[in-house]
């Protein structure tokens, strides 16, 4: 039975997990049914083309052996069987509702950390898949290629082979240590230099923090999803006429969607800016191993109490801008490396102390899940639409994941059932504020 060791920061989001605060990711993909048992055909594709998915059959094992006292591990769970994780459910004609109350639940740790539920639609004419993943087995990336092993194979060109240096063997690595040493003790005070920046810079933005009532809660375990469609055409326009990115866009929608939402429901936008986490992967294209989460962010304020649409995109424009200037290993967004500089009991320890702080660190996150611009199929049936998922942090009541799919990006909007009653409405808000962007860039 082979295993390997998880890195630090998966060791982390596997701490920090509790039964009110699952750190699982998901996707709502909804496909286009040609029969009204395309759904039951669909499951039992999953269930059998599963078993054929090596990650798919990786649980994770704690461990408690003298050098990675605290740690874990994923390994082949040698009992799998692919009919505990996927799951067909009663027609529907809301996927979004299940989808919350399925998100709800945290997955079963000890076996291989993932489910796919389907759930046909009372139509007959669509079902949808809610695929859940564990963070501590796969990160967005991770989690769309295991996803995608068990979808219909799709023909993708052909990559050149990178060369790979065989390994030297321990006695040349030993030959080299002398010339290494320089480099590692520069690497070691460039990484202490760079942690104290990050709670240098993590400090700083906690002054002057006006928190926002909306987006915080006394956690209730419960979960609420929605999702928004938008033209990608419409996005470009904006872009086009007033600057910045695509992400700019996309980010400066949710700040306008949050104003407007505020506002309406009483709360009120005035003097609001609260702190939205912006994930960055660290991972370099075609690795080779791919499993461990390679994460780190940039950390803004979202300009809410801007009532200028196009103040708040340069605002964001702006922001985002700085932070890469600034690199995703410097600032305050950057708080997931520190998580290579604690050993392994200690995010044992300290896990849930670690998801109870994150309400410290930033209010909102807002993640961007690249997919691939083919077309996506199950059993036949096409994926028309899909809604990245994102996991809460304890006391935090609303996270933002955004996707983009053969011309159309969908806003996947997870909540706090009981903090966030009305999340409907500001899904509504998020198409509203897009509306209103177009209406100012073309007049």
């Amino acid at each position: 039975m082979t295993s390997d060791l998880l890195a630090p920061l998966d060791l982390a989001f596997w701490n920090m997990e509790s039964d009110r605060h699952p750190m699982h990711l998901g996707a709502l993909g909804v496909f286009a049914a040609h029969s009204p048992t395309a759904g039951a055909h669909a499951a039992d594709l999953l269930a059998a083309r599963a078993a054929a998915v090596p990650g798919l059959r990786l649980r994770i094992r704690d461990l408690w052996q003298p050098l990675a006292f605290g740690g874990a591990a994923r390994e082949t769970d040698p009992d799998f069987d692919p009919l505990n994780h996927v799951r067909l459910h009663a027609p529907t004609d809301d996927f979004h509702a299940v989808a919350g109350r399925l998100m709800e639940r945290p997955l079963e740790r000890g076996r291989p950390p993932w489910e796919a539920h389907v759930l046909p639609g009372e139509d007959g004419v669509s079902f949808a898949v809610l695929f859940k993943f564990h963070h501590a087995l796969a990160d967005g990336l991770r989690a769309l290629k295991l996803a995608a092993g068990v979808l219909d194979p799709v023909d993708l060109p052909e990559r050149a082979p990178r060369a790979v240096e065989p390994p030297q063997g321990l006695l040349s690595d030993v030959r080299r240590l002398p010339a290494r040493v320089p480099g590692l003790v520069r690497g070691a005070l460039s990484d202490m230099g760079r942690a104290l920046d990050i709670g240098a810079s993590l400090a700083l933005s906690t002054l002057g923090m006006r928190p926002t009532a909306a987006l915080t809660s006394t956690p209730s375990g419960t979960r609420r999803t929605a999702g928004v469609v938008l033209d990608i055409d419409d996005v470009h326009r904006v872009r086009k006429s007033a600057g910045g990115t695509v992400n700019d866009v996309l980010i400066a929608v949710v700040a306008g969607a949050l104003r407007r939402w505020l506002d309406e429901r009483g709360d009120g936008s005035k003097g609001v800016a609260p702190r939205a986490l912006i994930p960055v992967s660290r991972r370099r294209p075609h690795t080779a191993q791919p499993q461990g989460n390679r994460l780190s962010g940039y950390l803004i304020r979202l300009p809410v109490h801007e009532p200028d649409p196009l103040g708040r995109l340069e605002t964001v424009r702006t922001a985002m801008l700085r932070n890469k200037d600034a690199g995703p290993n410097r600032g305050a967004g950057a708080v997931a490396l520190l998580a290579d500089h604690v050993p392994a009991l200690g995010h044992r320890l300290g896990g849930p102390l670690v998801g109870q702080a994150a309400r410290l660190w930033f209010d909102i996150l807002v993640t961007s899940v690249p997919l691939p611009g083919l077309g996506l199929r199950l059993g036949g049936h096409e994926l028309t639409e899909v809604y990245p998922l994102a996991p809460l942090a304890p006391g935090q009541a609303l996270a933002v994941a955004i996707s983009t799919y053969r011309g159309r990006v969908h806003y996947g909007l997870v909540a706090d059932a009981e903090a966030v009653p009305d999340l409907d409405r500001f899904a509504y808000a998020v198409s509203a504020e897009v509306r209103t962007l177009l209406t100012v860039c073309d007049g």
